[in-house]
């Protein structure tokens, strides 16, 4: 494995561990009295401000601003306000669906991104791939488990985490065509300085937009002195770890192994919350969870090893020349 696709493979697993942060951050916003589209408009506020900020402080990540075209900002735009969809219906479901079944719905999209990827991007090659995505996805179905079978979940709430898994697999795979995945090989941009920022930055503005135009125009408690002090730290924390991290990360690391992969490595990202939870609560983890967060592993490991993965081709962003 190349130095630049395992730059790709680490930072999508860190995409994967602050996605996984999210649903842990956002139990103590609910229980304050914070509903979904709140949470949501501070967390997405957090998270383009922190990204502008990195943006601006580097005079190269600067320049790739000014390079965006105007297609790539119009596309930019759309992204962001499509990732309305998917984080407003996972977040909502998460209001009524426990954590882990949210979880296990959701981690649908890999599969589902790697269906889209035979058509509109750089699909998964060989037997070894298609493989690993069913050890994964195996995997996160026994992660996740110890739900009870007796309890039925609001039919809205499970609702909401499967159209949330649909409307990310779209996301993906659209983010990846911005980035120049195509079906066909594309050419490698060595030069990296700041072209996956800019975009994100533009993306999440436009999340942060809607949502709180959103929450304004219903007239929900979301200025700062309604926002109770007890949500604050949940609320940064979903700002910085599943927004500002999460998003950064997984774009630079998409662009690297292509949406397909990047879609299989982040089946990781149960296993870490499972983790997370039993360190945090106290919560034990079962054997079938550690049989399942094993063959997460185990599928990460095949996906990224092997001559299919080495042929993976790397991504740029479109921008226009100087």
């Amino acid at each position: 494995m190349d130095r630049r696709r395992a730059a790709g493979v680490g930072l999508v697993l860190v995409s994967a561990a602050a996605f996984g942060s999210g649903s842990l951050f956002a139990q103590p916003v609910y229980a304050a009295g914070v509903d979904w589209l709140e949470l949501s408009a501070w967390r997405f506020l957090f998270g383009a401000g922190l990204t502008w900020c990195f943006l601006l402080l580097s005079a190269d990540r600067r320049r790739s601003l000014r390079r965006l075209d105007r297609r790539a900002v119009l596309a930019s735009i759309a992204l962001g306000v499509l990732y309305v969809g998917n984080s407003g219906t996972y977040y909502a479901a998460l209001e009524t669906v426990s954590p882990s079944l949210a979880a296990l719905v959701v981690y649908l999209y890999p599969a589902l991104v790697a269906v889209l990827s035979l058509r509109f991007g750089h699909r998964l090659r060989g037997r070894r791939a298609w493989a690993a995505l069913a050890i994964s996805l195996v995997g996160v179905v026994l992660a996740v488990g110890g739900i009870d079978p007796s309890e039925e979940p609001p039919l809205t709430g499970l609702l909401l985490a499967v159209a949330s898994s649909f409307i990310y697999a779209v996301w993906v795979i659209l983010a990846a065509r911005l980035s120049g995945e195509r079906r066909e090989a594309v050419a490698v941009d060595t030069d990296d300085s700041g072209s996956a920022t800019a975009p994100v930055a533009v993306i999440m503005t436009a999340t942060a937009t809607v949502y709180w135009v959103s929450a304004l125009v219903t007239g929900r408690p979301v200025l700062p002195a309604q926002v109770p002090v007890e949500a604050w730290v949940g609320l940064f924390g979903v700002g910085v770890a599943a927004t500002f991290i999460a998003i950064q990360t997984f774009y630079a690391g998409a662009r690297r192994v292509g949406a397909a992969h990047a879609a299989l490595i982040s089946t990781a990202e149960p296993i870490w919350t499972i983790s997370l939870a039993a360190i945090l609560f106290s919560i034990a983890l079962t054997p079938v969870q550690l049989v399942g967060g094993a063959l997460i592993l185990i599928g990460v490991v095949i996906a990224q090893t092997g001559p299919a993965a080495e042929r993976a081709p790397a991504l740029t962003v479109r921008v226009a020349d100087e």
